[in-house]
This record gives structure tokens, sequence and C-alpha cells, in this order.
């Protein structure tokens, strides 16, 4: 274990609490452990812990990430998370194999949907010359976490969403069976309606969606009652 994370497991451990860490692993269908450690206590160990000890030196950040994502504990996945936004404004494109690392590994809709809109999104939105070599290496891959990265890139992009691309994505996608797939169809074009209503009504009308993915896709503009008129 690499010294600097030493303190950070012993709180961690210290706050501990089995009777939490039950529902919470059921919450996640029992696809991780858990120490049964909430969120704002979470993020309050991890303030403490940076305040004694500071953020790791930039040179490590890959290093302590990596080690962290490797603890079963799905704590420790979130706190990899919280090292690697604070320091979101520093990554390069140097950064995208890590990311597709943890996309791929210890995969599921919580840190995924994260690492694909803030760092994924973030860092393309910064280096776009990067976006065509990352989207289009993930979006014909057979893992669909990386599949879904490609669809939820961009869900805080507003206005300068790629709609070309977006509607290109989902195109590609809209035949899978995947669950996570068609929400991820929904969701996305869900955000992009908030800004451009007439456009993702248009494409839905003409799209051979799922389901699921057309009803999410509808449902802001449903609920605000500004769905266009066909």
């Amino acid at each position: 274990m690499m010294p600097y994370l030493q303190p950070l497991k012993r709180a961690f451990e210290q706050q501990a609490d089995p009777a939490q860490a039950r529902p919470m692993a059921a919450y996640m269908r029992h696809q991780f452990e858990f120490l049964g450690i909430k969120g704002p206590v979470q993020k309050a160990l991890v303030k403490a812990f940076v305040a004694e000890h500071g953020q790791p030196d930039p040179a490590q950040l890959e290093a302590v990430v990596r080690e962290l994502w490797s603890w079963p504990a799905r704590e420790y996945h979130y706190v990899a998370l919280m090292v690697l936004d604070h320091q979101q404004k520093q990554l390069t494109l140097d950064a995208v194999p890590l990311l597709e690392d943890l996309v791929t590994t210890q995969s599921w809709w919580d840190t995924v949907d994260s690492i694909a809109s803030h760092n994924v999104g973030k860092l393309l939105l910064q280096h776009p010359s990067g976006r065509e070599a990352v989207i289009g290496s993930w979006r014909g891959s057979a893992n669909i976490w990386l599949r879904r990265t490609t669809l939820l890139f961009q869900l805080s992009y507003k206005a300068q969403t790629d709609a070309a691309l977006l509607f290109s994505l989902v195109e590609q996608n809209q035949d899978s069976k995947e669950f996570f797939i068609q929400k991820a169809i929904g969701w996305a074009l869900r955000e992009y309606s908030k800004v451009a209503p007439e456009s993702v009504q248009g494409f839905v009308s003409t799209a051979s969606l799922a389901p699921l993915s057309q009803r999410e896709a509808l449902k802001w503009m449903k609920a605000k009652g500004t769905l266009p008129s066909s």
C-alpha cells in the first residue's frame, strides 16, 4: 500500500458500519463490498485527510487512483473519483487509458456515469482534438459501459452538444437490448431536449428507438409542457 493512502484507509475502516453496509450492497445488487459509510461522511473523511496530507502529487495521481480502484470496498472507488475530479483541469489526453480502465473495471452505473459526464466529458471539451479518436474507438466496443460513456459524455454540454454525433451514436445503439444502453439513449436525448426540443422531437419521431429510450427522451418536454406539436 502506498504510504500516502495508509491514514485514509485507517480513517475509513474506523467509520465502517456493517449495518449500513448491507442495504448499500443490496442497492447495488451486491456487485460490490461496502464498508457502510454514507456519502456525506465519505466526503468529510476525504476533506479531513486532504487538509492534513494534501492532494496527491500530479505525478502520483494515476498510481493513487489505481490503488484505490483495486481495493474491494466500493467507497474507495468513490474516493478515487473524488481525487480525480479535484485534478480534472490538469488532466490531458494522456489520461484516456486510465479513464478507459476505470470505465471497464469495477463497472456499474454509479461510477461509469460519473466518469462519463464529468471526467471524459470535461476532458474532451477541454481537448477537443482527441474526441474523434476516443469516441471512435469506444463507440463500437463490445463493452456496454464504454458505449454508455459515448452516449453520456456530452450530458453537460448543453448548447455545445454535437447533435450530429449524438444522433449518430444513438442510431448506432438503438437496437441494443441492454437496459443500460436504452436508458442512456433516453437520458442523453432528454438533456439535449432542454436546449433543442424541436431537434430532439424531430429525431425521436423518425428514429427506431426502444420504448424505454423514447419515453425517457421525451420526459422533460412532456413534464414542462414544451413538447412541440408534431
